[in-house]
């Protein structure tokens, strides 16, 4: 259990505690839903705990087998729809490993990336594009 702590503090901003580490999170809605868009808004922490558990994912079983994904990066895009409620629709996420990686590998890294945590927990209508580019590949 990780206990998380936040506090409305006024005009769409929330400051969030992460209880174990103390490390705070600031949160404040879209431009395009009232806000000022100073900082992430909840539903891009959605898409980039998406993308960070799958790149988490992958370097535990990375690590397993001897490999280190050091340097691997991560673009994330985040696609909202308006209809029939407001909510992401759809998230894009191209991972770059730079790291030559034989084909067995590279399949038991793209399984771990499709079996992370945060995806098994969205829900199933969410559209998830994910692309690897494989260094050499």
């Amino acid at each position: 259990m990780v206990s998380i702590s936040s506090i409305y503090e006024n005009g769409l901003r929330c400051v969030a505690k992460h209880g174990p580490s103390g490390v705070e999170i600031v949160t404040d809605a879209p431009l395009d839903n009232h806000g000022k868009g100073l900082a992430f808004s909840p539903t891009d922490l959605l898409a980039t705990s998406l993308g960070t558990c799958i790149m988490t994912t992958m370097a535990i079983v990375a690590e397993r087998a001897g490999l280190d994904l050091t340097g691997s990066t991560l673009h994330i895009e985040k696609h909202m729809a308006a209809l029939p409620v407001r909510k992401v629709a759809r998230v894009v996420v191209v991972i770059h490993v730079p790291v030559a990686i034989e084909e067995t590998m590279r399949q038991r890294l793209t399984a771990a990336a499709n079996a992370c945590p945060v995806h098994h927990s969205l829900h199933p209508d969410l559209v998830i594009d994910l692309t690897i580019n494989w260094q050499g590949v």
